[in-house]
């Protein structure tokens, strides 16, 4: 059919001349694929709602009516978003291709929906998690993982990516490459320093040997499998609350805002473009603003006796 070719240019022209990642095709192609399915069902229930079920032929009113019963769906609004990001790209090649006069969706916004706040674990749940065992090759790399996460802050990319010339132990730093292909110097702490080193002393240099974090195979660890061994040593360790790698990285975040109140430096450590990210995602308490509202605004300092 003419409007499969047209999502198949799309398609090539995201994979070819903008390098989009599989997993950015796949959701590209699937939320192209709902919006073909629910035209084909509201031309089917309602003939004289639509003339054609093309998507290319959608109007602006078509588009608003899907988002607004994803809505209702309870669908969220980051991802409905996302939706919306699709269909502005193809409307938009569409206009490229001189297929259409105008993008149907430019102008339209998706519902917003309350951001949940992530949660951190407490110190003592922290310690809880990271004393672990050390009787086998597979719990010293465990605990070096967890203790790496939780000292430096890492993005689970970023920890999997690591190799063994990004550490350097002698300086207590890790070289780290972030979204956008960002580098950024980040600190280990003793710890996790200890830990790592247990762990190469452990390691053996073969199948992927400049991967830091290593398989039974040799072969370097994937995101699934680490998240697996977070999993298994939170219930291992006897911890209700589910523990992540992204948790690991919200409670150093959490910890440090709340010891030294540097939200700029922690924005740094997260490698955080805006510092608004940093703000959600630390969850400020009031107690800490109003201390620096007291010190720092010209009408709420008391004066000197």
């Amino acid at each position: 059919m003419k409007h499969q070719t047209e999502q198949q240019h799309f398609h090539d022209y995201l994979r070819y001349e903008k390098h989009y990642s599989p997993h950015t095709l796949s959701n590209y192609q699937r939320d192209l694929k709902q919006f073909s399915q629910w035209l084909i069902e509201l031309k089917r229930t309602d003939s004289s709602a639509l003339n054609s079920a093309a998507v290319i032929d959608a109007d602006s009113q078509l588009i608003r009516n899907w988002i607004a019963q994803l809505h209702r769906q309870g669908i969220s609004g980051k991802t409905i978003q996302r939706k919306l990001s699709t269909l502005r790209s193809f409307y938009q090649f569409m206009l490229r291709e001189e297929k259409i006069k105008k993008n149907p969706a430019i102008d339209i916004r998706a519902p917003k929906s309350p951001r949940k706040l992530p949660t951190a674990l407490d110190v003592d749940s922290i310690s809880r998690l990271l004393e672990l065992p050390s009787d086998s090759k597979l719990a010293i790399r465990d605990r070096a993982i967890l203790e790496l996460f939780y000292s430096s802050g890492l993005r689970l990319s970023e920890l999997v990516n690591l190799d063994i010339d990004s550490i350097d132990l002698i300086d207590n730093s890790l070289r780290a490459s972030g979204k956008g292909g960002n580098t950024r110097i980040l600190p280990i702490g003793n710890k996790a320093k200890q830990a790592l080193q247990r762990w190469l002393k452990q390691r053996k240099a073969n199948g992927d040997e400049n991967a830091l974090f290593t398989s039974s195979r040799g072969t370097r660890l994937t995101p699934r499998a680490i998240q697996l061994r977070v999993t298994h040593w939170q219930k291992k360790q006897g911890l209700e609350q589910h523990v992540h790698p992204h948790k690991l990285r919200h409670s150093f975040a959490s910890h440090l805002l709340e010891s030294s109140g540097d939200l700029r430096a922690v924005q740094e450590l997260l490698g955080h473009a805006d510092i608004s990210t940093t703000q959600i995602y630390t969850h400020l308490d009031f107690q800490h603003l109003a201390e620096v509202y007291d010190k720092a605004h010209p009408r709420a300092r008391k004066k000197q006796s």
